[in-house]
């Protein structure tokens, strides 16, 4: 790349000397250091303009114009110029370092908030895939985590109302509260109920002036799925349900009666039942939040997930949610205009 301005500052000099008097070229040797700018950095922007002074200095001793004050000022706007140039890349540099490390920061904040999930946990397999709405970002108001106990592994899967700093916060607080309290042989209703209080509770502080805070609330599945039991108990409280897939059927684990959203406190109280559903060896439970199921394609089509994935003919958590992937981000034909995740379960006996 850095040929390139130079062969252009060659070109531009022996075109100006071999060109008629009539005939000026070398006021545009001031591209040769502007077109450095867009690539690399200030030292080899400045060492390129350092070169184009030299060639129009040259070209002036060649044509006997050196002193004329047409050529200095033209040779002064040159120097003026690169050394803007050379300034302005700087600055340039210097923000994106800066950047570079603000991103850095967050990309570690973002893994410590939303931790990868384990590929295999006691019996299961595990696979995920998280989709951010926002640029750039790596998490947003969908959440998900798992968790051992000494007999089971726990899992929960969610979504935050509403979206920005304030979906943020509600998400690292339900992780923060399960991953508190999920590793303890506690009921799976006394779990979600401490999601729920925590969530509540948080909202009630004073200081908690952020815009929209106490207006949202979370949709989330709270899963168990003992080691000697062929089942998975599920907590779902206003969630999507999860979907069994066994041999060539496709399944929803609906719940008769699905309880409130989390955050909504008193109106949720004592309603958590605990729904059990058979989940044996080789079947595939797949998790996910609404921004699957309500993306839309250009038409305004809802991404049809239950319809997708009878076709799905592949073996494993991983490749399904890959599949899964490609697909949704075939149909919506780019970036998500909401969050979305999806996690893939696969029981498998010890050493499987």
């Amino acid at each position: 790349m850095a040929a390139i301005p130079l062969l252009l500052i060659l070109l531009i000099t022996i075109g100006d000397v071999l060109a008629p008097a009539s005939v000026r070229l070398s006021p545009v040797l001031i591209a040769a250091p502007a077109m450095t700018a867009s690539f690399t950095g200030p030292l080899l922007t400045g060492c390129v303009g350092l070169v184009a002074v030299g060639a129009q200095i040259g070209i002036n001793v060649w044509e006997g114009a050196l002193t004329a004050p047409s050529r200095l000022a033209e040779l002064l706007t040159l120097v003026l110029v690169s050394v803007l140039i050379v300034l302005f890349r700087s600055v340039l540099d210097r923000r994106a370092r800066e950047l570079s490390r603000v991103r850095a920061v967050a990309h570690v904040a973002q893994k410590v908030l939303l931790r990868p999930l384990p590929d295999r946990v006691g019996p299961l397999r595990i696979a995920s895939v998280y989709l951010a709405a926002e640029p750039g970002a790596e998490i947003g108001g969908d959440l998900y985590a798992a968790a051992r106990t000494s007999h089971a592994t726990r899992l929960i899967i969610g979504d935050v109302r509403g979206s920005g700093l304030t979906a943020v916060a509600d998400a690292s607080l339900v992780l923060g509260a399960f991953r508190a309290i999920a590793h303890w042989p506690v009921p799976l209703t006394d779990l979600v109920a401490h999601l729920d209080t925590a969530l509540s509770a948080e909202r009630t502080e004073p200081a908690d002036q952020a815009p929209g805070a106490g207006e949202s609330f979370v949709t989330a599945a709270v899963l168990e799925i003992p080691d000697d039991r062929y089942v998975v108990r599920m907590v779902n409280c206003g969630h999507p349900p999860p979907i069994l897939l066994r041999d060539s059927t496709v399944k929803a684990l609906e719940s008769p009666a699905p309880a409130l959203p989390l955050g909504l406190g008193d109106l949720a109280a004592d309603r958590y039942h605990v729904e059990d559903f058979p989940f044996e060896d080789g079947d595939l439970l797949l998790l996910y939040t609404d921004g699957v199921i309500e993306a839309r394609d250009a038409k305004g089509t809802f991404y049809p997930l239950t319809a997708r994935l009878p076709s799905w003919d592949g073996e494993g958590p991983q490749p399904l949610v890959d599949h899964l992937r490609h697909d949704l981000l075939s149909h919506i034909g780019g970036h998500p205009g909401d969050d979305a995740a999806l996690v893939a379960l696969e029981r498998r006996r010890p050493g499987g």
